[in-house]
């Protein structure tokens, strides 16, 4: 998510400075204006968003980290891939974050052929604290986008393929065909003179 966070400009932010996260947790319940849905959907290339909801709890950990979980839920006007029907999907999606204090320098990484007994294996590494908070809108305008179908189908569309027809002469280049092959009466004859 840092990628995504550093190549775009967020329209939702909700920010929550990490000095005000009392050592017991933080929850929070906050839900999307008209404005920052209408920006959200066409960021994220929707035909609406009439709904955009989350649920975060921030527990702050040892090592000036702290540890968002919640659920981002939203309602989305996509698309049919189908027969191009407007079409509203669900979106549910959890979330399992871990935030660290940004440094502004880059974590050491073992060398080839080394590795650090002392590292935890980890799949992501923490998001960045920016200036002391955290921004709970941009974390839920993420996890929407991660939870939007991308190929977006009506219930029942199926896709039925355009069968080719069995007779040669319904072919639709059977014309060019029979352009192409040579006609016996416009034929030269042989000889068979010697």
């Amino acid at each position: 998510m840092t990628e995504k966070t550093a190549t775009k400009s967020w329209p939702w932010h909700v920010v929550v400075p990490v000095a005000e996260i009392p050592p017991s947790g933080l929850h929070r319940e906050i839900e999307a204006g008209e404005a920052e849905r209408q920006a959200i959907a066409a960021l994220a290339g929707l035909r609406e968003l009439p709904r955009l909801s989350a649920s975060f709890d921030l527990y702050p950990t040892s090592g000036d980290q702290v540890i968002v979980t919640g659920q981002v839920l939203g309602t989305v006007g996509q698309t049919c891939v189908v027969t191009l029907e407007p079409l509203l999907n669900e979106v549910d999606e959890p979330v399992d974050v871990t935030f660290a204090s940004d440094t502004g320098e880059a974590p050491v990484l073992p060398q080839d052929g080394e590795e650090d007994e002392d590292a935890v294996a980890e799949d992501d590494p923490p998001e960045p604290i920016v200036n002391g908070a955290i921004d709970l809108g941009t974390l839920a305008t993420e996890f929407l986008m991660l939870g939007l179908d991308p190929y977006p189908r009506k219930a029942g569309a199926v896709f039925e393929p355009v069968v080719t027809p069995a007779d040669p002469e319904d072919h639709p280049f059977a014309a060019l065909a029979k352009l192409k092959a040579p006609d016996s009466a416009s034929k030269p004859k042989k000889s068979n003179d010697k």
